[in-house]
């Protein structure tokens, strides 16, 4: 067969070099190992790419090394011009890795994935986001960039029912990376490729398969994002992620995946479900580790009626002045906590703030005004964002 390996012919002796490497990038405590054709071993520590010393990885020493690492999954690569998989190193260390083509030959990308589960008590998480792990129903969505710790988070949440409900949760991941095992609930994970054809087919099947809680890995599609949100109208508590910076992004996302004839109806359905959107962006710490900012919008009468209205302006206002009484926050109000508690510097909170100059006059004292301008308005009117609102909850 065209593109077959012969394994037997194997020496995997590039796999074994990469193995060297992986076993410095633990050691050092990295996230990513970066692999690529005519080019040096990098990885990311500490959230800065480093360049290994040693030779330089040749362009047939890199696809021989595919061949090595893909095996039978060789001709994958070759028709479709990428894969991701799991890469088992040890007992105690497992990767994420995308293998892909660019200009120069063959690259991957070796992503760490922590055996140990963590708690959200350990990513030190705010305690809105264990309260947003309690919903009966409803969305809940975590989002941010590339590497900002989606998974972690989505890992930590699943285990915090796991520990403390008796639920049944499906999973649908592309790869698998954090494995559940089952403790106060039933945990059937499914790896998109291997288990199930695509997010879409699987979240249809899952309806069919007796759920209370459905994790999505990623909402990448309008057909995946309809049924997330039908899934969590009809009383399943639904998890996924986006890559977006922000929650008046992440609305945005899922609306403008729609026609403009169906934008009113998908509107009025994520304001109805909609629990809580978490956006993170990991910021380097005093300590040489890095900690998760958080923006975190819950839902309110407010947040329903802006949602609904489209009036997506005014939705980081209202995060802000809900933070007291329903625990939703922006990235300012928490990057301005980790500074005041010493954990990060002030030129990494204003590097990584939303608004550096606003933060910088919090941190010195003066509040920002909690007013928001309507931009499509001809005048200058405001909206007062201070009036008083009832707690709203799905039970």
């Amino acid at each position: 067969m065209k593109n077959e390996v012969d394994v037997s012919k194997l020496t995997f002796a590039q796999v074994n070099k990469i193995r060297t490497y992986l076993k410095k990038m633990i050691e050092l405590k990295g996230s990513d190992l970066h692999v690529k054709a005519n080019s040096a071993i990098r990885a990311r520590i500490n959230g800065n790419i480093v360049q290994f010393a040693g030779d330089i990885f040749s362009k047939e020493d890199a696809l021989t090394f595919a061949k090595e690492l893909l095996k039978g999954r060789f001709g994958e690569l070759v028709e479709n011009k990428e894969v991701d998989l799991v890469y088992p190193f040890d007992e105690r260390n497992r990767f994420r890795v995308n293998v892909f083509f660019q200009m120069d030959g063959v690259s991957a990308v070796f992503r760490a994935i922590p055996i140990a589960i963590p708690t959200l008590t350990d990513l030190h998480l705010p305690e809105i986001v264990r309260k947003l792990a309690n919903k009966e129903r409803g969305l809940v969505l975590v989002t941010g960039v590339t590497g900002s710790g989606k998974s972690t988070t989505l890992a930590a949440l699943i285990n915090e029912i796991n520990l403390t409900k008796k639920k049944h949760i499906i999973t649908i991941e592309d790869p698998i990376e954090f494995v559940h095992k089952d403790k106060g609930c039933i945990i059937n994970q499914r790896s998109v490729g291997q288990d199930t054809l695509s997010f879409d087919k699987a979240l249809r099947a899952a309806l069919r398969e007796d759920p209370d809680i459905i994790l999505v890995g990623e909402m990448r599609d309008r057909e995946t994002i309809n049924l997330a949100l039908h899934a969590a109208d009809t009383g399943h508590l639904v998890f996924s992620t986006l890559h977006t910076v922000d929650a008046k992004e992440t609305i945005n996302r899922i609306i403008s995946s729609f026609n403009t004839d169906e934008q009113n109806r998908v509107r009025l359905s994520l304001s109805n479900v909609i629990q809580g959107i978490i956006t993170q962006r990991l910021i380097p710490t005093i300590d040489g580790g890095r900690r998760a900012a958080m923006e975190i919008l819950v839902r309110t009468p407010t947040i329903e009626k802006l949602i609904m209205e489209n009036r997506d302006y005014e939705i980081k206002d209202a995060i802000e002045k809900g933070k007291e009484h329903y625990g939703s926050q922006s990235f300012d109000q928490h990057i301005l906590e980790l500074y005041n508690e010493g954990i990060i510097t002030k030129a990494k909170a204003k590097d990584y703030a939303t608004s550096p100059s606003d933060l910088e006059l919090r941190m010195s004292g003066l509040n920002s005004p909690k007013r928001a301008k309507n931009p499509n308005s001809d005048t200058n009117d405001e909206v007062d964002l201070n009036q008083e609102e009832d707690i709203f909850d799905l039970k």
